[in-house]
């Protein structure tokens, strides 16, 4: 054999030999592949209630940092969330659940009592929703800083400023206005403390037909008898470039302003005294409230941020308010309000809701998907309340003012 030929099979057998390494190695890594499992963060055999607390948890490991944000803040949507959470701790009894609740109120309030970044003279009712968590953590702990926290809260309420006939303001800097939302932020708390924590049975009694005095008054000015639902906001002054100038309303019914209403019915009805003469208005407006939103739900079993536009171009089915209308029905037929046919309402949205906006990663974290971010009315830049404006604000994934209800949603259903 030639030195060439030599040569020509040794390259041979070397090509040979990487061949079958190659293959080899890609055998293995593909085994390797298939072997490897991705560890599951959040249990796939809790109940939904449990795995979306826990993915919350994942996802803002500091309960001050809810609603992406990268300073911790006192506000709405860390009550809301927490209020789920003192929920799911009662029914689960996962202390990782009760530690995220207290840290945030350890965090949050400092040995004297005061709340940080809470300014009292800002009249704003969304930040009296945190309040609940004291509430809640108080009787457990007596910590002294959080029953000063609530009194600041109550004191609050004492001085919000009030429309001709006794609305509150959404805040100082929306004046003569009343939302939809102010009803959740304010009223729950506001009754509870009350029952729980004022002796004088005048002032209590005082409290009581303030709050009760919030769902007539919004009853009376935001409630559309047409379609019997209610809008967004109203402006007493008729001021506002988003007011109707006969009525003061805003121009459309928004999915989560209707939702938060719902919710501050069921709530406060948890507090208010058997025998409190507005108890049986409320739930005559909630079962009112019922009928009208069974009428703008899709076929889906989702409602649509516009309500009552159907796929008009721009809308969509969105899921805060979609979760928000599910708990409210849910609770309202487990505590007697509302008759037993809405609870097939609420099975019917909670299953829209699972099929449709609910996606689990591979390492078992829950995300609630198409939810609206933010709306609003007025403020800088200014949100005229058109229809362009709430199919225009930011959609986004695992917004609190979804995930919080969807919890409480699903412990309702018990699912």
């Amino acid at each position: 054999m030639t030195t060439n030929s030599k040569y020509v099979v040794l390259c041979a057998m070397v090509i040979s030999l990487l061949t079958i390494a190659c293959k080899d190695n890609k055998t293995n890594s593909k085994e390797t592949t298939e072997n490897i499992t991705v560890e599951k963060i959040v249990p796939e055999n809790l109940k939904w209630s449990e795995r979306m607390m826990l993915s919350e948890i994942e996802r803002f490991p500091k309960a001050s940092l809810l609603d992406f944000r990268d300073k911790p803040k006192w506000s709405y949507t860390n009550g809301l969330v927490l209020c789920a959470a003192s929920r799911v701790y009662e029914d689960t009894k996962n202390q990782k659940i009760y530690d995220y609740i207290y840290d945030y109120a350890d965090e949050m309030i400092d040995s004297l009592g005061h709340i940080k970044t809470y300014k009292l003279s800002n009249q704003n009712l969304d930040m009296i929703k945190s309040g609940d968590v004291l509430l809640y953590l108080y009787p457990k702990t007596k910590e002294e800083r959080f029953l000063k926290a609530m009194q600041t809260l109550d004191s609050q309420m004492e001085t919000q400023p009030k429309t001709s006939d006794g609305g509150y303001w959404h805040k100082k800097v929306y004046p003569y206005q009343m939302w939809l939302d102010g009803l959740y932020m304010a009223e729950p708390f506001h009754t509870r403390y009350a029952k729980e924590y004022i002796e004088d049975g005048v002032v209590q009694q005082k409290i009581y037909d303030d709050v009760v005095l919030q769902f007539d008054l919004i009853q009376k000015h935001s409630r559309d008898e047409k379609s019997g639902l209610l809008y967004h906001g109203w402006d007493e002054s008729k001021e506002q470039q988003w007011a109707n100038k006969e009525t003061g309303n805003s121009q459309h019914f928004w999915s989560r302003g209707m939702g938060w209403y719902g919710m501050a019915m069921v709530d406060v009805l948890d507090f208010l005294p058997e025998n409190h003469p507005g108890r049986e208005r409320i739930i005559i407006y909630l079962n009112k409230y019922a009928e009208a939103i069974t009428k703008v739900q899709d076929t889906s079993g989702l409602w649509w941020q516009v309500l009552d536009q159907g796929n008009r171009e721009g809308n969509y089915l969105e899921a805060t308010g979609s979760a928000m209308f599910t708990y409210t029905f849910a609770k309202g037929v487990n505590k007697g309000y509302l008759p037993k046919k809405y609870l097939e309402i609420a099975n019917k949205a909670y299953k829209g809701i699972i099929d449709n906006l609910i996606s689990v990663e591979e390492n078992g974290i829950v995300n609630l998907n198409k939810c609206c971010g933010v709306a609003g009315l007025g403020g800088n830049p200014y949100r005229d309340g058109s229809f362009d404006y709430y199919v225009n604000e930011i959609i986004r994934s695992n917004d609190p003012k979804g995930t919080g209800p969807f919890i409480m949603a699903s412990l309702e259903l018990n699912k």
